[in-house]
C-alpha cells in the first residue's frame, strides 16, 4: 500500500494519538512492545475504573513485560483525563495509553497535547468511533484481517488505517505483531500475498 508505515509509526513524540475500531487494543499493546527489548521503560495504562473487565497478562505478553504496565482506574471521565494528562506532563513514562468512553471537548484535547510536548511523551488515547478530538496529532482505524491462505497461523493481522495526519497524507497498511522480535512487520497486499510464511518480508 502507499506510503511507508515506519516513517508513522512509532508514533511521534510529545504529540498525543488515537486509536479507535476493534483492533485498537492491539496497535497500542503494539505500540508499547515495539523495541520493549531495549528497554522501553514503563507504560501507564489508563482505564475506567467502573469498567469490570481487565488485561489479561497472558494477551498482552507477547507485546511486552508483563512489568512494564503502570495500570491506573480512575473513577469518573474527568478523572481518567486529569490522570492521563499528569502521567504525560511528568516524562516519567514515555508511553501513556488512555481508554476513553465519550468524546473529549478541543480544550481537554489541547492540555493532552500540551501535556505530552511539556514531558516529551506518547499519549495514545483508545476512543470509540467517530468521538475523535480534532487536537489529536493522528487518528488510526485499527481492525483484525481474516487471511483465508495464511489460516489460524496468521491469527496476528491486521489493517491499519491512518485516517488522520495533522502532518501529512493519510494510508493503509496491512500488518502482523512477530512475537520473537517484537515488532510489526508489514505484510503485502491479500492479492499478493503467497501465505504466511512469504508475507512476512
Amino acid at each position: 500500500m502507499s506510503a511507508d508505515l515506519f516513517s508513522h509509526f512509532p508514533l511521534r513524540k510529545g504529540r498525543t494519538h488515537e486509536s479507535c475500531g476493534p483492533g485498537a487494543t492491539g496497535f497500542a499493546l503494539a505500540l508499547a512492545g515495539q523495541g520493549a527489548d531495549q528497554g522501553g521503560g514503563p507504560v501507564m495504562w489508563v482505564r475506567p475504573g467502573w469498567d469490570g473487565s481487565a488485561l489479561n497478562p497472558v494477551g498482552f505478553g507477547a507485546y511486552l513485560d508483563p512489568q512494564r504496565l503502570l495500570l491506573a482506574r480512575p473513577k469518573t471521565h474527568a478523572e481518567t483525563l486529569a490522570v492521563a494528562e499528569e502521567a504525560l506532563r511528568s516524562g516519567a513514562v514515555p508511553l501513556v495509553v488512555v481508554e476513553l468512553n465519550a468524546a473529549i471537548d478541543l480544550t481537554s484535547g489541547r492540555r493532552l497535547q500540551l501535556a505530552a510536548e511539556a514531558g516529551k511523551s506518547t499519549g495514545l488515547c483508545l476512543i470509540p468511533e467517530a468521538m475523535g478530538s480534532n487536537a489529536a496529532e493522528t487518528r488510526w482505524h485499527c481492525s483484525p484481517l481474516f487471511d483465508a491462505d495464511a489460516g489460524a497461523a496468521d491469527s496476528t493481522l491486521q489493517r491499519w488505517a491512518l485516517i488522520k495526519n495533522k502532518s501529512g497524507t493519510i494510508a493503509a497498511w496491512d500488518v502482523r505483531w512477530n512475537a520473537e522480535t517484537r515488532r510489526v512487520i508489514v505484510v503485502s497486499e491479500a492479492g499478493k500475498r503467497q501465505g504466511a510464511a512469504g508475507a512476512a518480508g
